[in-house]
């Protein structure tokens, strides 16, 4: 098997959109772009069809497909932060220009897209085998917005 690569659809906005991830991300590019060599129900000929691009290491395409199909948070990009500056970068970052913020470390950029911006402990935490510990956490990750890693840590702890 050759890979799989996720195939992002924007209404008219993939090559603006795959800039804007590859300014955020270490190790990304855009690496190729495609024009519809013909018309068709979402591009005419000549206009941009695909982009190509690559986001820390993991390949994606974005489509101008159009209005149709927009994004919702069935589907979600978790990012895995080793530390609470990580967590205010990338969360700062995607919010940029119109993203919005969601529940328990979830937000929306400005494309629609649905991201988790994660710290590395909480994961661990939640996976503890002290239940009680683990729940306390989850308990105080279920108020937050942006993940905050020492409220969770204190609320793992018991202080």
């Amino acid at each position: 098997m050759s890979g799989i690569t996720p195939c992002l659809w924007f209404d008219g906005q993939a090559e603006e959109a795959a800039s804007f991830y590859v300014s955020i991300f270490p190790h990304s590019s855009v690496d190729q772009n495609t024009a519809s060599p013909v018309d068709n129900p979402s591009n005419r000929a000549g206009d941009l069809m695909t982009v190509e691009f690559t986001l820390a290491g993991q390949r994606f395409i974005g489509l101008n497909g159009g209005p149709d199909l927009p994004f919702s948070e069935a589907i979600s990009f978790s990012i895995d932060c080793a530390d609470q500056a990580e967590v205010d970068r990338y969360w700062d970052a995607l919010l940029q220009d119109g993203g919005t913020p969601g529940p328990c470390g979830w937000l929306k950029d400005r494309f629609g897209a649905s991201w988790q911006v994660v710290p590395r402990q909480l994961p661990e935490m939640l996976a503890s085998a002290d239940r009680a510990a683990a729940g306390r956490a989850m308990q105080a990750m279920l108020k937050m917005e942006k993940l905050d890693v020492s409220e969770l840590r204190s609320a793992y702890e018991g202080v």
